[in-house]
């Protein structure tokens, strides 16, 4: 028998979809950008079956799912991409799953729903000559300078995502040993070596540029904004596309290209695949193995220039 949300009245959907949200909140302690996520996707899901006559879980068929997945694929439904297809059919699928699992419906209407193909996207590498420009490009001794050094060096000599990167505490660098310890996705740490340039950063921006940020408060934060609080993603964000645009080459990086650039270098390098999993925490290997395929790219293009009958 169906739950209570299915004597909630006519907006029955919408009700098990707010649940579902506070479920994946509270329960699941899903980050805000997964709620939000969610949410847009369900507004427009219950939206859409409203208009078709559809509020309660019950009455919701695979045709009416596959038909939803459809229109978010054309004009009238912001003709979203293959990748945002298949989010937003994933998003629909755990939804109908949590209201099966309360009891508000008997059946799952996306049990044979079939994700859109995603086209497979290589991430895109700078050059040495690019990263060298990228990691030159703020000058000077200005606290803000340095910091901005150390943040590029430590991106690209560990990997780390920038949220990883931001959400450092001074004890997490050991800058005798020169390694780092990063709380990585799925509430997992790793340890990450650094190099004597990134070292070298670091030792600047302590000695001569956090405790002026810092403007004599006390914070563990390692990274630090003008204001002597702790840098946000965003914030971050913007410093790296700021000085990429300074080099000349803001067009060619995104959020997570010096940790595309550090996995595809190491390779290039001669460093196993499983030691890059390790470096970049990845849960599983497949995840990395793509990394394979740029290196393939590059061999593939110096074997074309250098090679007389190539």
């Amino acid at each position: 028998m169906p739950g209570t949300a299915a004597d909630k009245g006519p907006g029955a959907l919408a009700s098990c979809a707010s649940e579902f949200l506070n479920y994946m909140a509270i329960e699941k302690g899903s980050s805000d950008n997964t709620l939000a996520a969610y949410r847009r996707v369900l507004r427009n899901y219950t939206v859409f079956l409203a208009a078709h006559g559809i509020r309660e879980p019950a009455r919701v068929t695979p045709a009416d799912v596959r038909e939803f997945v459809a229109y978010l694929a054309s004009d009238e439904g912001r003709g979203l991409g293959p990748r945002s297809q298949a989010q937003a059919a994933s998003a629909v699928r755990v939804f109908h799953r949590f209201m099966v699992v309360e009891g508000y419906s008997e059946s799952d209407p996306t049990t044979g729903l079939a994700s859109p193909r995603t086209p497979r996207r290589l991430p895109r590498a700078l050059t040495r000559k690019q990263v060298d420009e990228l990691l030159a490009a703020p000058r000077g001794g200005a606290p803000l300078a340095v910091r901005d050094r150390f943040i590029l060096e430590m991106l690209y000599a560990t990997g780390m995502r920038i949220s990883e990167l931001v959400g450092l505490d001074l004890g997490d660098l050991d800058a005798l040993e020169k390694l780092v310890t990063v709380h990585g996705k799925g509430d997992k740490w790793r340890v990450v070596p650094y190099g004597e340039a990134a070292a070298a950063a670091a030792t600047d921006y302590l000695l001569n540029s956090r405790v002026e940020l810092a403007h004599g408060g006390r914070t563990a934060a390692l990274v630090l904004n003008a204001r002597g609080g702790r840098l946000t993603r965003q914030g971050c964000w913007k410093i790296v596309k700021k000085n990429a645009d300074v080099a000349g080459i803001g067009e060619l990086v995104t959020p997570h290209g010096l940790r595309h650039t550090f996995a595809t270098h190491l390779l290039e390098g001669g460093a196993s695949l499983l030691v890059v999993q390790e470096l970049l925490g990845h849960a599983s290997v497949a995840t990395t193995q793509i990394y394979t395929e740029v290196t393939r790219e590059h061999l593939r293009s110096v074997y074309a220039r250098s090679h007389p009958r190539a």
